[in-house]
Order: C-alpha cells, then structure tokens, then sequence
C-alpha cells in the first residue's frame, strides 16, 4: 500500500510541481542531466547511524547583549573536527545529529544558532541575521582552537553552511549538504502557498488557522500571531506552522515527525524564527549563495537531494550543483526532505564516511 501511493505521489511530482516551479521563475534544466550526474556510485562500507553518544564537553557562548549560544562536542577531542549545522532556521539541533559522525575520527561540534534550541533567549529575532549566524560559527571556531573544518548542514543549514564557508574559505574542508534551500522569494513562496499540490490536508490546516480575509498574505498574517503579546496566541499559530513543515517533510507519512514538530519548544524556535527570515530575505540577497559559489570550488563537496522533496525542491539543488559541477551530486530517488529517511541518511553518512580522507 505504502509502496503504490509513494509512485504516485512521486508521478504527480514529475506532472505538477516541475512546472509550477518553472513559473515561479526558476528554471529547472533537463531531467536526463540530473540523472547523468547521479550515476556514480560512493561504495562506502557503512550507511546507517552510530550508536548513541554524549558529548564530552558543553558549553555556551554570549555572542552579545541578547544572545548566548549553546555548543557542545562529541566524538574524538583530537579528532577530524566537523560542524554539524542545523535547519530551520530556528530548528534547534537533537542528539541524533551526532551520530552521522564516526565518533571515533571525528571531533563533532554542534551548535544550538540564535533563538534555537538550547540557546537564549528561545524564539530571540532581534540582532538575528544570516551574517551575525556566520560571525557566530567564526566566534566558536575561535574559541574551540579549531583551525579548519568540515561543515555539514541540511536544509537551512545548507544555507548557512554556503554562507559561512564563502566568507570563511580558508576556515574549511569541505561541505556536506542536503536539501539545498538557496533562501529566493520563488522556495519561499512554494513553501507557503504550492506544496499544497502535494499536501493539501496539511496546507488546509495551515491556511485555516488564518481568517480567510487574511490569507492572501499567509506570512504577515502568521508573523502578526507569532509576535503577538499574548503567548498563547504565539503558541498556538507555531504549533501550526510548524506541524505543516513537518507533515510535508518525508515521502511516507512520519507520525513521529509530525508529533516531534508539535513540541512547544522546537515549535516556537522554528515558526518565529523562521517566519522572521522569510519576511527579511534580504538577509541574503537573491541568487548571491549562486552567484560566490566561486569562492568554495576548489573544496571538497558533496550534495545529497531528496528526489521528491517537497519543502525545499529539488530544482535549488540542481542549481546549486550547476553553479559547482565539482561537487558530488547524490539525488535519492526514493526520499523526500527528512534526514532521517534511510536512503537520504545513508547517502549522509556514506558522504561523512567518505570525507575522511580529508584532514
């Protein structure tokens, strides 16, 4: 049963949302070019997770007068160091993250970004931009003794990631990314109003908790609620909101996803911060992560894309690998937006597994 309704999800992918992206201004190229750059094969002898493993050191950072960071690291002190950079924004880092890492090679470092997580103040978008995101990343660095790193960051944390390692060059390995979101006014508005032609249960109750005299403008209309005095009013419009992320994020229904999305802590981190960036996606200017791709070509990279990702498509991918033909392109075919989905966290960990010849 499962098997049928993802071909025909994925059918109605190939017949709807490829055209609907190329009139929301992004072209999407030939579909023969994407499957011509996925045919090589990583022969990695490991693709699931490590075991669970705590950190061996935990700290937090004041980054200035309104925020303090939570850091911590795991894995080898003395190894391989790798930042793990978390989606969103506002998404917040979980344990699990750790273990895309063989801790015996590398030293794990993750960080909790503003208004994230274990950082506070929880949901803060004051002073919470893309560029202080990226003085923060450095500001860790230094102050781990760090001298180089690998980055690895998935959906808004493949944003952050470009952004650091094109201001810092010289700081990095290499990038392992996932779900490319390149944070242009076409991924925005597909996320707020088109991936109900996938899902239109879960855009339905997106859109009702909005009057319908509002809901031509869904994004000022949630920011009016979620910066609203009242924390029952933000509580509830990001509860919503974030539950509509996470019931388009994999290609087979996740329940646990959908409940871990419901949480009251990821779920205003997530919304307000996240609504924050959409409203003020000048933060970073239209096309430039495309436009200085120039400055990371000659590192290491390595791109896995979910085939039918839904909340961050895969045209963003496609274009971020034209810009970069040197990176490893992995699209998986069976896999929607989730890091959790075996063939996307194989592909991950094959990635991590595969990095290790870099030091």
């Amino acid at each position: 049963m499962f098997d049928t309704q993802g071909r025909l999800r994925a059918a109605f992918v190939v017949w709807r949302v490829v055209p609907r992206l190329r009139r929301a201004g992004v072209s999407p190229g030939g579909s023969s070019t994407l499957v011509a750059r996925t045919t090589g094969c990583m022969a990695m002898p490991r693709s699931d997770f490590y075991p669970p493993i705590d950190p061996f050191q935990t700290g937090t950072l004041a980054v200035d007068g309104i925020h303090t960071v939570y850091w911590e690291q795991a894995g080898n002190p003395r190894g391989v160091p790798v930042m793990f950079l978390h989606g969103g924004p506002g998404a917040g880092a979980s344990p699990t993250h750790r273990r895309f890492f063989d801790p015996a090679h590398y030293r794990i470092i993750v960080m909790d970004q503003r208004g994230a997580g274990r950082s506070t103040p929880l949901g803060e978008t004051r002073e919470n931009t893309t560029e202080r995101l990226v003085e923060d990343i450095e500001t860790l660095r230094r102050h781990l003794g760090i001298e180089r790193w690998h980055l690895f960051g998935g959906s808004w944390g493949s944003t952050l990631a470009l952004a650091y390692a094109q201001t810092h060059p010289d700081r990095c390995l290499g990038l392992i990314l996932r779900g490319i979101f390149l944070m242009r006014k076409a991924e925005i508005d597909w996320f707020l109003y088109s991936m109900r032609i996938l899902f239109p249960e879960a855009w339905a109750a997106f859109a009702g908790h909005i009057p319908e005299d509002e809901r031509d403008d869904l994004l000022e209309a949630y920011w009016k609620r979620l910066d609203s005095a009242d924390p029952m009013v933000r509580m509830a419009a990001a509860r919503v909101w974030s539950v509509y992320e996470g019931s388009c994020s994999s290609l087979l229904p996740s329940p646990d996803l959908i409940a871990a999305s419901g949480e009251d802590r990821h779920a205003l981190g997530l919304a307000r911060i996240e609504a924050h960036y959409f409203r003020s996606n000048r933060f970073t200017p239209e096309d430039k992560l495309l436009r200085d791709v120039s400055r990371i070509r000659h590192l290491p990279g390595v791109i896995v894309q979910g085939r039918y990702d839904i909340v961050c498509p895969v045209i963003s991918a496609d274009a971020l690998h034209r810009a970069w033909p040197e990176a490893d392109y992995r699209i998986v075919p069976d896999a929607g937006h989730s890091a959790m989905e075996p063939g996307i966290r194989a592909a991950l960990i094959q990635a991590t597994e595969r990095f290790k010849e870099y030091r």
